[in-house]
């Protein structure tokens, strides 16, 4: 019926993109593969090149009570795509075009497929920047940074996703095109551009995206700093934002990381800081001046700039799970949030508890998003259990302790990933009881047919 309703040369039932097509970059999703319990493939893949092709496609699945997952480019790390025999996989990176480009009035608009870095390639070449700039920028999409609401690594200036974008297209599960999103701001009722944003491809099916823009900064310079703790070094990000500096990038890392990621720059058991400062060239100069002014009156040493410019260099090279998993090793990253007061004793708790894992290699944990009334912090872990058999169940009890000091530091389990399915079961402690059952009721309102990726998001019923 799908070959019926659109060009049956986009519905694909064999081949190779079958099985690449099979789930996301979630770690259990691999580990499943190297363990030789791989995903089923989907149904069938359909590739749609237009609005009006998503639209038939929705409305075959619907009227055919067929289940169907969205996926992007495939760089989701929360397993929001599982293979599913019985669902239509929506492959989205065939509408990859950009619609416009507008210089004047600083929008960009693209195809939800679009991938990130060509899109900001794209800007870049006319003098403007998205200032997006998530570790997977070359391997997502732009509709997937809306369905995951992600954050970017200069958020700290530019701001995190529902900061950047400027209206969203999208395909309901009724078969209707929705563009939320005509104006720099309005007082329209709620924000429909936030129902889309994190939905994850349970509400709707992202078409088309408008980013508003920045132009390319003027100037950019660095600055390091060594702070003898983990808790020093966020008492004097917390004074460096709260009196309006806003360093693009600031990233503390603890002494493991510091070590493990820049040999070169790590000085004993301190943590380090690195700023990456953009802008007006006055506006970089007043500000670096400040930050380390600062800095000194919080204890903190200065260290070698060029260590940011190392980072910048490498900051998107990630090894592969499969090098990790094929040698009984489990590792990943939880990205978690909490106010100034509440952080310290979550980075704290979070990684005593990690080490009580058996089989325990590393717990360690950088800050890398820093807001006027908190920050963000993005933990990793690696496992060694005593047998494969043991893998899956260590991942899980890395993640619980992880969730679970954040919760109950009264933090937030989820900062920039999405919760797909490895955090469904932990939604409740950042929403409450009633914050599920309401987006159940907007789930239920949107998609009464439960056709759009089911599994992923809400916690089983």
């Amino acid at each position: 019926k799908l070959r019926i309703a659109i060009d049956s040369g986009l519905v694909i039932t064999e081949g190779d993109l079958m099985q690449e097509r099979r789930h996301d970059y979630w770690v259990i999703s691999h580990l499943d593969d190297v363990q030789g319990r791989p995903a089923p493939t989907p149904a069938c893949v359909v590739q749609p090149r237009s609005v009006e092709d998503v639209v038939a496609i929705v409305n075959a699945c619907r009227e055919n009570n067929a289940a169907l997952v969205p996926f992007g480019l495939g760089s989701g790390v929360c397993g929001g795509v599982i293979g599913n025999p019985e669902a239509v996989l929506l492959d989205m990176s065939e509408m990859n075009g950009t619609r416009v480009i507008d210089e004047t009035n600083l929008l960009a608009s693209f195809d939800a497929g679009k991938n990130g870095g060509e899109a900001e390639r794209e800007v870049a070449a006319k003098g403007l920047t998205i200032g997006h700039w998530p570790q997977s920028i070359d391997v997502s999409s732009v509709g997937g940074w809306i369905a995951t609401r992600a954050s970017g690594q200069f958020s700290t200036a530019y701001g995190n996703i529902e900061d950047i974008v400027y209206s969203i297209e999208a395909v309901l599960p009724n078969g209707d095109v929705i563009n939320a999103g005509v104006a720099p701001r309005a007082s329209a009722g709620p924000d429909l551009r936030h129902i889309l944003m994190g939905s994850e491809g349970t509400l709707a099916v992202i078409t088309g995206v408008t980013f508003s823009l920045r132009r390319a900064p003027e100037k950019q310079s660095y600055s390091a700093f060594h702070a003898p703790d983990m808790a020093t070094g966020f008492e004097a990000q917390r004074h460096i934002v709260q009196a309006d500096w806003l360093p693009p990038v600031m990233r503390q890392y603890d002494s493991k990381e510091a070590q493990r990621n820049f040999p070169d720059h790590a000085r004993g058991e301190d943590s380090l800081l690195l700023c990456v400062h953009e802008g007006p060239a006055a506006r970089v100069d007043t500000e670096i001046e400040a930050v380390a002014k600062i800095a000194k009156d919080s204890g903190l040493d200065l260290a070698d700039a060029t260590v940011c410019e190392h980072w910048l260099g490498h900051r998107n090279n990630v090894p592969t799970w499969s090098q990790f998993l094929e040698n009984g090793i489990v590792l990943d990253t939880i990205e978690v949030s909490a106010t100034w007061t509440k952080i310290g004793p979550i980075y704290e708790d979070a990684v005593a508890r990690l080490k009580t894992v058996d089989g325990m290699l590393n717990a360690s944990a950088h800050s890398s998003h820093v807001y006027r009334s908190g920050l963000n912090l993005y933990f990793t872990f690696a496992a060694q259990p005593s047998s494969p058999e043991a893998m899956a169940d260590t991942y899980s009890t890395a993640w619980r302790h992880v969730l679970e000091a954040t919760f109950e530091g009264g933090g937030g389990v989820a900062h920039h990933h999405g919760i797909g399915r490895v955090r469904k079961d932990f939604l409740v402690c950042d929403i409450g009881a009633s914050g599920v059952d309401a987006l159940r009721a907007i789930k239920g309102a949107l998609d009464p047919e439960g056709i759009m990726n089911p599994g992923v998001l809400l916690p089983d019923a």
